[in-house]
């Protein structure tokens, strides 16, 4: 496909449109330093013009390299704590070196608090696993973390997660936090609630399953703030962080819309090199103007 010409033009602005998302399984992360944005063609696409509707990522919900993979909040027993540590803390806490064979003395609660401990380690692999991660549709941010310090003595930088002490949790909540609210289209996601990052926004998931339950999850969805009506064609691209405006980058997904139910626009999406493949697409519903729908809003 030919470059295309990118215009700023103007869309009728009423009440804005909703954007829901299914994207399949083949969809994959975001690769570091790139982002997805959507776009709705005006005309003929080879020579048309391109409105762009919402930039975005997709992340695995947790990331367990992330330096700010972090427990947070009044109701966690160690605020800062790195979560790959959270097992052998806990462990070290209730003096149950071993979960599968607990000392005599160990208590009943003792054991229920090493024993959750470990479980939460087992889900986290598995969120976090190449195969089974549940990958979330995220807000877009160009910001990197500040560097991993050189050992818990360093006062520089955000502590590595080896550094278990209060003081270097401590250091790295209020490290990370100071960076969340510097940044706060930057996504870090937690184990704790999958629906409620630490940090940024969180779109909804792309089509899977949940490894720690199996239950299906999916669906993302935007609110626009133009109505779309009268579009000819969508895409979905991959582009660089800090490309130019006229280079929208390379296409990942485009299709054409229709009708299907009154008020909704539906599109089928899929990539252009292999149209016919089942594995990489996605499915849009529009409701095109919020401000006159009657079908469920």
């Amino acid at each position: 496909m030919g470059l295309l010409a990118l215009a700023a033009g103007c869309v009728k602005d009423l009440e804005g449109s909703n954007i829901q998302f299914d994207f399949s399984r083949a969809t994959a992360t975001s690769p570091a330093g790139k982002h997805q944005t959507l776009y709705a063609f005006q005309s003929d696409p080879m020579a048309g013009r391109l409105f762009e509707l919402q930039r975005f990522e997709i992340h695995k919900i947790v990331e367990i390299a992330s330096p700010c993979f972090i427990d947070v909040g009044d109701h966690v027993p160690h605020p800062g704590l790195h979560v790959s540590k959270y097992f052998d803390v806990i462990s070290a806490d209730n003096n149950i070196p071993d979960y599968t064979n607990p000392p005599p003395n160990a208590t009943e609660a003792q054991k229920i608090a090493v024993g959750t401990a470990k479980q939460r380690q087992i889900n986290v692999d598995k969120l976090a696993s190449d195969d089974m991660a549940i990958e979330a549709v995220v807000s877009a941010s160009t910001a990197s973390y500040p560097a991993v310090a050189t050992g818990c003595t360093d006062p520089e930088g955000i502590p590595p997660p080896e550094c278990t002490d209060e003081v270097s949790n401590q250091r790295r909540l209020d490290a990370c936090q100071t960076f969340w609210t510097a940044n706060p289209d930057y996504y870090e996601g937690t184990d704790r609630v999958l629906t409620a990052p630490l940090n940024g926004i969180a779109h909804g998931n792309v089509d899977g399953t949940n490894p720690i339950n199996n239950a299906p999850v999916g669906g993302a969805q935007f609110f626009i703030d133009e109505v779309l009506d009268g579009f000819t064609g969508f895409a979905l691209y991959e582009q660089n962080d800090g490309a130019s405006s006229g280079d929208p980058g390379q296409i990942l997904l485009f299709g054409t819309p229709e009708i299907r139910t009154r008020g909704v626009i539906h599109v089928h999406m899929t990539n252009p090199a292999t149209p016919t493949s089942n594995a990489l697409t996605a499915d849009l519903a529009i409701f095109s103007d919020l401000g006159e729908d009657d079908v469920s809003f």
